[in-house]
């Protein structure tokens, strides 16, 4: 790889920063390279560099495929025709995506965010636990959580929010209007990937009422898993924590499953 990519992958990974590599692997420019990085800010385009292309036609269409792999982190290879068309196979071209870890804010220092934040440590999720209340936001109460945040949960998730994508999850488990409906329409107003929110059917129809009060419209409403998690029959904090983190990647992945939202029947193990 030239000294210039490398520095600036290297670059970009410490500072936490995704990349994707492109590499081709096969056809007659094996050994190009083209680099694609995030800014610095969440408002600054990607940063492209590229080496040993012969073809610009193609290094125009590996530089837009490596770009559109950026949000997702995808990984994965691509086969090219002459001057970068997509219906031949002169060319194969290999994606490598780095990603700092996806994230979870946990919105509410409560039994079942200690569970969650376990089972979500376990998937590779950098936890944020945010609670207005200091008396329960301690460190001590959430030793996997990466960080544990005293702030009222919509302020918190207005100052982060320029940074949260696809990749990433809200979880609003406070069960209390006063800091769901705020942290809920904080969440809208961001790209974040998966929104749920815990409670019982009483409560979310509840919910759904004050959100539409707030000027929450139906298309954003349909973006909030509530009841959050699977329908997995789930009893106990670990258990629920097992069908939110579940329902999180059948989210991320576009599978079908049977959600609590999409279900009527009891909810067992969530507080009323």
């Amino acid at each position: 790889m030239a000294p210039l990519l490398s520095e600036d992958l290297e670059a970009a990974v410490r500072a936490g920063r995704p990349a994707v590599l492109a590499t081709a692997i096969a056809g007659g420019a094996v050994g190009a390279k083209l680099l694609v990085t995030a800014g610095d800010r969440p408002e600054s385009g990607p940063t492209v560099r590229a080496d040993g292309w012969p073809d610009r036609a193609l290094e125009a269409a590996v530089r837009r495929d490596a770009t559109a792999a950026l949000t997702p982190a995808a990984t994965g290879t691509r086969r090219y025709g002459r001057e970068g068309r997509l219906d031949g196979d002169d060319h194969t071209v290999f994606f490598e995506a780095f990603a700092p870890p996806p994230r979870m804010i946990i919105v509410g220092a409560v039994d079942f965010s200690a569970a969650l934040a376990r089972v979500a440590k376990v998937l590779g999720f950098r936890v944020t636990v945010c609670d207005a209340r200091p008396a329960f936001a301690t460190t001590a109460r959430f030793p996997a959580a990466d960080e544990v945040v005293v702030d009222w949960p919509d302020r918190h998730l207005a100052a982060v929010g320029a940074a949260l994508g696809p990749r990433d999850a809200v979880c609003v488990l406070t069960h209390d209007a006063k800091f769901d409906v705020p942290a809920v329409v904080a969440a809208l107003a961001t790209d974040v990937g998966y929104l749920g929110a815990m409670g019982s059917r009483r409560t979310t129809e509840d919910r759904a009422r004050r959100l539409r009060d707030a000027g929450v419209d139906d298309a954003d409403l349909a973006r909030l898993m509530a009841p959050i998690g699977l329908d997995l029959g789930a009893r106990t904090p670990e258990e629920t924590a097992v069908a939110i983190c579940a329902e999180v990647i059948a989210h991320q992945t576009g599978r079908a499953v049977p959600s609590l939202r999409a279900s009527d029947g009891p909810i067992h193990g969530l507080p009323g």
